[in-house]
């Protein structure tokens, strides 16, 4: 039993000294990969600890991949990088490049000793619950964006209480757990409303919404703000072989429509910002550029991924709405 030390009276939890003895172990290679640690009932025994004082190390140790378990066999040394405190199990529905923002700006924030595992569900529900449940018990943190899924909530609960936290978009249901959010009903509301004075010299607002990736709440808050202010306004799926009407203004979640509409505006002879508009959702460097500008609506990326990485890093409790802005530009 000279792999683990055990002191009273120091101030340091029993289940982290052990986990600190087993650290030293490793750096001292007097364990070495595939080395059989102690059993919990030996370590038990030896320092008079309860099994949930043993089993609370051995499992922190196991989340962060450094030893694993072998049922009716006892733990083994799985690996020998003893320098990662966090290992991160980082779900995103899809990769796209805001949502690579997050996550460049997540990796420079959260530091050198963690170790981030990226997965993406594709907004399909079988594949969202294979990857909680395959995930379950071998991190030390799980970051999840949930979208609009149905019984997410129910499948998030059967991961380990306290190292759940929730990016994007949250619900109701997800209330108790820390998150980095976007409100997307208020941000497309207030984003409206800072236009408003240039909306105006539109016959229509136009929301082209498929409704299957994007959040509801962009819907709610669009209907909100066109009721509210009395504009003439329309709500479609999708942008094929329909013809643009002057004074049409479009309001573009997805990026694929928008570079539709773009090129029927092109085809039609019409000037964006001048025969129609475009407000799209979502700031990436090319809408800078393409047509002399897109106006967007748009959170901020890199501060949701140094905001997520601080909710990490220091246990923070909160759930936090990322603050959005409206970007104008020529096509508004």
């Amino acid at each position: 039993m000279n792999i683990i030390s055990i002191q009273n009276n120091i101030g340091l939890p029993k289940y982290k000294q052990i986990i600190l003895s087993i650290e030293k172990a490793i750096e001292e290679e007097k364990l070495v990969k595939g080395d059989r640690l102690p059993s919990v009932n030996k370590v038990c025994l030896a320092f008079s600890l309860s099994r949930d004082t043993v089993l609370l190390g051995y499992d922190e140790l196991k989340k962060r991949g450094i030893i694993y378990a072998i049922p009716g066999k006892g733990y083994y040394v799985k690996s020998v990088e003893t320098t990662i405190k966090q290992k991160i199990f980082l779900l995103f529905d899809e990769l796209n490049s805001f949502k690579e923002d997050i996550y460049n700006s997540f990796l420079q924030h959260i530091g050198k000793n963690a170790q981030v595992d990226i997965f993406f569900h594709h907004f399909n529900g079988p594949v969202f619950q294979k990857l909680i449940n395959d995930s379950n018990g071998n991190y030390t943190k799980y970051i999840i964006m949930p979208t609009d899924l149905n019984d997410v909530a129910k499948l998030i609960k059967t991961l380990p209480v306290g190292e759940v936290i929730i990016l994007d978009q949250t619900n109701p249901d997800l209330k108790l757990y820390p998150a980095i959010y976007q409100n997307h009903e208020k941000d497309i509301f207030e984003g409206l409303l800072k236009g408003k004075s240039r909306l105006s010299k539109y016959e229509k607002l136009i929301l082209i919404f498929p409704g299957f990736r994007e959040p509801l709440g962009m819907k709610i808050g669009f209907e909100a703000f066109c009721t509210e202010h009395n504009f003439e306004y329309e709500i479609i799926t999708e942008f094929t072989d329909r013809e643009i009407t002057l004074g049409d203004l479009y309001i573009i979640p997805n990026d694929r429509d928008l570079v539709r509409v773009i090129e029927k505006a092109r085809d039609q002879n019409l000037k964006l910002g001048i025969d129609l508009g475009i407000i799209s959702y979502n700031e990436t460097p090319l809408k800078k550029i393409v047509a002399n500008g897109i106006t967007t609506i748009s959170t901020h990326f890199e501060t949701m991924g140094k905001i997520l990485a601080d909710i990490v890093l220091k246990g923070k409790k909160e759930q936090i709405e990322n603050k959005s802005s409206l970007i104008m530009r020529n096509s508004l």
